[in-house]
């Protein structure tokens, strides 16, 4: 089941069952699939659609990092909730070992020996965990084995 079919099937039962977050949540992450769509001009892949799914995430993480930094922790809490609600549609995250392990990989794959080589590691990298990492995550994996 791709993901569009599987938000509209989830829209649906939000609505049956009045959930106004979850419903709000799929509407925001369709419109901004169908925004994508419109932007590339062909159907969304399943890549694509991770790729907006993880764009709609971020926002919103950093959204709750301002919202917490700002103590406003009713509009938090609330962010909080949307989180969880996308969280549901994205692919099992990676632990960190196995995480960390797929940088070693990547690094010996790619030969690189100092930070210098940073972004060969990076551009090698993000396609293998594209969904199932935090960049974040992975920036600083690779930034401790390179130095």
């Amino acid at each position: 089941m791709s993901l569009l079919e599987r938000l509209n099937t989830d829209m649906k039962n939000a609505m049956k069952n009045k959930d106004k977050l979850k419903l709000s949540v799929i509407r925001m992450v369709k419109a901004s699939l169908q925004n994508e769509q419109i932007k590339v001009g062909h159907e969304l892949t399943d890549d694509d659609s991770l790729t907006v799914l993880n764009r709609e995430l971020k926002q919103r993480r950093d959204s709750l990092h301002e919202f917490e930094q700002a103590d406003r922790e009713d509009l938090a809490s609330k962010i909080r909730d949307e989180i969880a609600v996308l969280e549901i549609y994205m692919p099992e995250q990676l632990s960190e070992e196995d995480l960390n392990q797929i940088v070693v990989d990547t690094i010996a794959e790619v030969g690189a020996s100092s930070k210098a080589d940073m972004g060969k590691v990076m551009g090698a990298l993000m396609p293998k965990v594209k969904g199932k990492a935090d960049g974040g995550l992975v920036n600083r994996l690779v930034q401790q084995h390179l130095s």
